[in-house]
């Protein structure tokens, strides 16, 4: 793992500082704001980590909301290329991620989130596999947002005009990806941890010992 472009591989990881009454603020009403600020800490550290078991060669790239650098090198170390995610819809965000990794000479880019505790190394290994024969991947997350998008190319149209936040996005993104007859390779469907009831998938990775 890497975190200068010196790889074909690029992973980007999209998450926020945990400042408590703006990190998990749809969990505030159930763990309280301190609380749901350290959930979005463990689920960081908890992807990341999974990142790092990821047996192929990859330069990576955390791309952070909220806090600035120095929080951010002080939370997750300094071996990692941070980034502000910047302004705009999720989409333009995930947008100019991947404009500026293939800019830097990335061949094939990958793009996760921190909400979907069930990502592992095998996952992001197989995105980054099934990219060498398709121009789209997604890992779709129940709620009927997607977990994962990878590329290898900037394929600009697939971040415009969706109704991010919502339960149409994975649809939406299909639905442009075969206007655009575009091959996809779809990865096994997983939950997010967003609201109060998702908690329990959260509780069941730890009772199952996959912090470590």
């Amino acid at each position: 793992m890497s975190s200068i472009n010196s790889f074909p591989e690029h992973l980007i990881v999209f998450t926020r500082y945990p400042e408590p009454g703006k990190a998990k603020t749809r969990l505030i009403p159930a763990l309280g704001a301190a609380e749901a600020a350290q959930l979005q800490r463990q689920m960081t550290e908890h992807t990341l980590l999974q990142v790092s078991k990821c047996d192929r060669s990859l330069t990576v790239e955390v791309r952070f909301a909220d806090g600035n650098l120095k929080l951010m090198q002080e939370w997750l170390g300094h071996h990692l290329n941070y980034q502000p995610q910047g302004e705009g819809d999720l989409g333009t965000k995930i947008k100019h991620s991947l404009a500026a990794a293939f800019a830097r000479g990335s061949q094939r880019v990958v793009t996760i989130g921190t909400d979907c505790p069930g990502i592992t190394a095998e996952l992001l290994a197989m995105a980054f596999h099934q990219l060498h024969e398709c121009d789209l991947v997604l890992g779709p997350a129940i709620d009927g947002g997607y977990y994962l998008i990878g590329v290898s190319r900037l394929i600009a149209e697939l971040f415009n005009n969706i109704s991010w936040g919502s339960a149409a996005v994975l649809q939406q993104t299909q639905a442009i990806a075969q206007k655009l007859n575009l091959s996809v390779a779809m990865l096994p469907p997983l939950a997010d941890v967003d609201r109060p009831e998702d908690l329990v998938v959260w509780e069941q990775i730890q009772s199952r010992g996959e912090m470590t």
